[in-house]
């Protein structure tokens, strides 16, 4: 449907005396469909010392004020001659963002121009929008093209995001108004070609983040309403009210009164601090017993301003939360858990017993600096064995529990290999293969495994603050997934957490729950449910994979989010597949766990059949509904 139209819009640019020409209708056609795009190429364009939020208005208004005057018919240039995917109306929509970008991005002389004033829509009130927080590659690549021109932020991001060879960036730059397009694509060479970078969600101003404006200063412009309309309530309450008290908030002080507990948060001096043997004799074993380490634990201004930033974060803090994490500033001194330079990066981690903050600032700079929160409420043992201290070029280092004596990066694909040790100093670990960073196929998941005096156990990177901690086995009895049996069940389905990502994920497990002859004598296939526990309790998941003999990965082949099946609560699962055997002929395969007395099949394949194993023929593409019947007379629904 797309193609087609496209293609009708193709057939509505016309060919005038002077050339091609496009119409309001097929720019507007243009505009809507590639809205993200556009508005991608404006923010990229614009200058970073905007701040995040008004790149974020800003690009918007030049994308929606793109549209020609009028209906009349406009000439094409050569520049716009083409666009997306031969879309004319494309490439001029394109040419009128990129050239009101750019003229935004010009030093001031005199009086500002339309495209320099703030735009009058869209207008956000009490809030700020920003794009969502990416990688430090992405951090490097902003500050990397903050240091260019806008010209050379213009070729870059053609380059990189439109894919245009460098001579059609010529015709484009030259058609946008730059004079001198060869000294523009010049300067662009001197950032590394990060292409794909450009397409994550740092740089995405249709998919933003929300968070309130600086309230102190909301206050200050507002002292004065703010009084009067205090005196007209309290006013308004004392003739209202017959006595007996002060309304709803009783005896508590205004919103914005001091308050100790809240100045104590900012104080350096009272961070908690916990003594480095308090762990051995304690009988938790949670972040509350973390000692503080790292070489920057007496740099009392870089502790002001983590504080500071974690009470009132500016326009240009990147924050980011796992899901159902609170961001608000702690409720009095946090305890610091690390303070010290981790790949270029100046890091803090405080803990306020229920929530990890990781503050992170450059190493020449504040400009660019990032707070990220991760729920960790009840987190003990292996929950509480590491933290990341920080992500660069495809890798991640921890920092690990003052009990972990061993850590090492193992594949979990490759259960009979040999993991790799990581050096630890002063519980920090080496740098190892993040898979939360990879993006394509997946070939290897590299998991941490860290040893100490009460076992081994692995956690994964899961592209938060908190690696995912892994077992194996039925439900409700559970082990890790260091042992050998563990490992062979996680290593075909490995790669399957990938859809955990950035989800809030506390705990994933796998349990290998059938194993299913294969009819026509094609072997023996093997079923694993693995199921994705979340720090907030809702947004579990529970995944019903199947694998054939020899293949190399297990597939996916229904899914299912807030439902207890496959966990704790109920551990029994049902799920099936529509497979096809070696000699051609296509089956529902079907799979419970053991305590499945029977198994039904309705809707496009019927069948059924004694046990926890069901196998019928089938036709391509049929869909069944399945029913199961537990040994205690329950019935259980498939998993979808």
């Amino acid at each position: 449907m797309q193609s087609q139209d496209v293609a009708q819009r193709h057939t509505r640019a016309s060919a005038g005396a002077d050339g091609p020409v496009v119409d309001v209708e097929q720019a507007e056609a243009a505009l809507v469909e590639h809205y993200p795009r556009l508005v991608r190429l404006a923010y990229l364009v614009l200058p970073p010392g905007l701040g995040r939020g008004r790149r974020v208005l800003t690009a918007h208004a030049l994308v929606q004020r793109a549209l020609p005057r009028g209906r009349k018919q406009t000439p094409l240039i050569p520049a716009q001659a083409t666009g997306r995917d031969g879309d004319p109306g494309y490439g001029f929509v394109r040419l009128r963002v990129l050239r009101t970008a750019l003229e935004a991005a010009r030093p001031r002389k005199g009086l500002p121009t339309r495209a320099q004033l703030p735009a009058p829509l869209p207008r956000v009130w009490g809030l700020r929008l920003f794009p969502r927080s990416g990688g430090a590659d992405e951090l490097a690549l902003d500050q990397r093209l903050s240091a260019l021109s806008g010209a050379a932020r213009a070729a870059y991001v053609l380059r990189g995001l439109e894919g245009l060879t460098d001579p059609d960036v010529r015709k484009v730059l030259k058609a946008a108004g730059v004079t001198r397009p060869e000294k523009a694509l010049a300067e662009a060479n001197s950032v590394p070609e990060q292409y794909t970078l450009l397409a994550s969600s740092e740089f995405d101003a249709c998919s933003l983040q929300a968070r309130p404006t600086d309230l102190m200063r909301r206050r200050q412009h507002s002292k004065a309403a703010l009084a009067a309309a205090a005196a007209l309530a309290v006013c308004g309450a004392l003739v209202a009210m017959p006595g007996g008290g002060w309304g709803p908030d009783g005896a508590a002080a205004p919103v914005y009164a001091e308050n100790p507990a809240a100045e104590a948060a900012l104080d350096p001096g009272k961070l908690v601090r916990v003594a480095p043997t308090a762990w051995e004799s304690s009988a938790r074993t949670d972040f509350s017993v973390w000692p503080a380490r790292g070489p920057l634990t007496g740099d009392k201004e870089l502790l002001r301003r983590a504080l500071a930033v974690w009470a009132r974060p500016g326009g240009t803090v990147r924050v980011s939360a796992t899901p159902g994490t609170q961001t608000g500033g702690p409720a009095g001194p946090p305890q610091l858990l690390y303070a010290g330079e981790v790949d270029n990066a100046r890091v803090v981690i405080l803990y306020d017993g229920l929530r990890i903050a990781r503050y992170a600032e450059p190493a020449d700079g504040t400009e660019g600096a990032a707070l990220d929160f991760a729920r960790v409420d009840g987190a003990s043992g292996a929950e509480a064995s590491a933290l990341v201290l920080g992500r660069s070029d495809g890798n991640v280092r921890y920092l690990t529990a003052p009990w972990v004596k061993k850590a090492a990066e193992r594949d979990l694909m490759k259960p009979d290999a040999t993991p790799t040790a990581l050096a630890l100093t002063d519980g920090v670990t080496a740098s190892m293969d993040s898979p939360a960073l990879r993006s394509g196929g997946c070939t290897s998941w590299d998991v941490l495994q860290l040893t100490g005096a009460d076992g081994t156990r692995l956690a994964t990177d899961l592209g938060e603050l908190v690696p995912a901690h892994l077992t194996a086995g039925r439900p409700g009895r559970t082990g890790e997934a260091s042992g050998a049996e563990g490992l062979r069940d996680w290593a075909p389905f490995a790669c399957s957490l990938a859809v955990a990502r950035s989800a809030g994920v506390r705990s994933v497990n796998a349990w290998a729950y059938a194993q299913q002859p294969l009819p026509d004598a094609s072997g023996s296939g093997e079923w694993v449910c693995t199921r994705a526990e979340t720090w907030r309790g809702d947004g579990t998941a529970a995944l019903a994979q199947f694998r054939t003999p020899g293949g190399p990965v297990g597939a996916v082949v229904a899914k299912a989010t807030d439902v207890p099946a496959c966990g704790p609560r109920d551990p029994h699962v049902l799920a099936g597949v529509l497979w096809k055997s070696k000699a051609g002929n296509w089956y529902l395969l079907a799979a419970g766990s053991k305590e499945t007395s029977s198994i039904r099949s309705t809707g496009g394949v019927t069948a059924s059949g004694q046990g926890p194993l069901l196998a019928a023929r089938a036709e391509q593409g049929a869909r069944a509904d399945l029913e199961g019947t537990l040994a205690d007379g329950r019935r259980i629904s498939g998993l979808r």
